[in-house]
């Protein structure tokens, strides 16, 4: 099993969890989207499936039967199947859009391209949406949390800085059987407690699977409360790509 089959199963250890804590998308991003058939691959607990409802019908596909239960719960007028993308049968009548909103990382990189495209009618749209973390916010506490991951993390690269937005390559796969993309880009603010913010940290695969992840996210906790007064600012960049199969 590769760190990507492992890792991507790591979601819905917690689906609770992940549900009040992962952030969602900004509004506007949706308004660049149309249906009226749309596909979401990796839908996790619903942050994306609940605004792209108001495109059309939605068929959202998601690996982890934890995170599909609380989907059908909080958006009930999508069809949420449990099943693992790169091998699932596509369904005979194509469709007009199709999203993976920080998900389509965890694909298989040899088929994704391909099997997006063979779900989308000709002219179709695929959007793949990127969640970046950025320098902004609280910059102080992001410079002093390096020293919390490196005594913890051994992964950690040292003297580690969040890179600017401006930093973040436009990334899409290259396929022929798209058109190129065009890339939208969202900056925004959230701010955190240090119980939340521990709480989204351990939504994060990384952390899920580090061994001594109980430590790092008690000294984070603990540098929140003692030297922030107990909440940070968080920013983040949010991409959206988007490409249609060639005619």
């Amino acid at each position: 099993m590769t760190d990507r089959e492992r890792l991507r199963t790591t979601f819905g250890e917690d689906a609770a969890r992940y549900h009040r804590a992962r952030p969602g998308y900004p509004a506007e991003l949706f308004t660049r989207l149309s249906g009226p058939r749309v596909l979401e691959i990796g839908p996790g607990t619903g942050q994306a499936t609940l605004p792209l409802t108001s495109l059309g019908d939605v068929t959202a596909v998601e690996l982890s039967p934890s995170l599909a239960a609380v989907a059908r719960a909080h958006v009930p007028a999508a069809h949420v199947v449990v099943a693992d993308f790169d091998v699932w049968p596509l369904p005979p009548e194509p469709f007009d859009l199709v999203v993976s909103a920080t998900a389509f990382h965890w694909l298989d990189p040899a088929t994704r391209m391909a099997r997006c495209a063979a779900a989308l009618r000709p002219g179709g749209a695929l959007a793949v949406i990127s969640t970046h973390h950025v320098a902004g916010g609280t910059d102080r506490f992001f410079a002093e949390v390096q020293d919390v991951y490196e005594r913890w993390d051994p992964d950690t690269p040292p003297g580690f800085r969040q890179p600017d937005a401006a930093e973040i390559p436009c990334e899409f796969d290259e396929s022929a059987l798209f058109d190129e993309p065009e890339f939208h880009r969202y900056e925004w603010d959230r701010a955190y407690t240090s119980e939340s913010y521990v709480d989204l940290l351990l939504t994060y695969s990384n952390h899920i699977a580090l061994p001594d992840r109980d430590r790092l996210v008690a000294d984070i906790a603990a540098l929140i409360d003692t030297r922030f007064g107990g909440r940070i600012v968080k920013r983040y960049m949010t991409q959206l790509a988007i490409a249609r199969t060639r005619m």
